[in-house]
Parts: structure tokens; C-alpha cells; sequence
């Protein structure tokens, strides 16, 4: 498979790769040399990598639920 770099240094991956690493959307890679090779594996962290990285504090369920909705209701308009 071959993948033509852009000017912006930028490339498509092939849909095989994406298939086979089973890549959406949004998700990340890692490029990581091995003696002369260069490997690229997906980057997913598991969810719970990421507990305790958003502080917050007590706050009203109910409210931040109802301020939610209107925030995103408000996009539709």
C-alpha cells in the first residue's frame, strides 16, 4: 500500500490500514521507531486512564442536566 504526502506534510491512510486497526474518526496514532522501521499503532487510551483529570466540584445535577439540554437545544435553532 503507498500514501502520497501533501504539502502540508500530511497523508491519507489507506482503508485497509484503517479497517485492520479499526480506526474512526477522531482517533489518534502512534508513530514509533523499531531499529529501521518506523510502526504506526492506534493510540486509545482506556477510559479510566483519564479519572481524576477533569476537577470539579459539587454542583446540582438536576441544573447542570437542564443547562445542558438548553445548550444544545439552542444549536438546532
Amino acid at each position: 500500500m503507498r500514501s502520497k504526502i501533501t504539502d502540508k506534510f500530511q497523508i491519507t491512510i489507506p482503508k485497509k490500514v484503517r479497517e485492520r486497526l479499526k480506526l474512526t474518526r477522531h482517533d489518534a496514532i502512534e508513530w514509533e521507531f523499531e531499529d529501521d522501521r518506523v510502526v504506526v499503532r492506534p493510540s486509545k487510551r482506556p477510559f479510566m486512564d483519564l479519572m481524576g483529570s477533569i476537577k470539579t466540584g459539587t454542583g446540582d445535577v438536576k441544573k447542570d442536566i437542564q443547562s445542558a439540554r438548553k445548550s444544545i437545544a439552542g444549536r438546532y435553532k
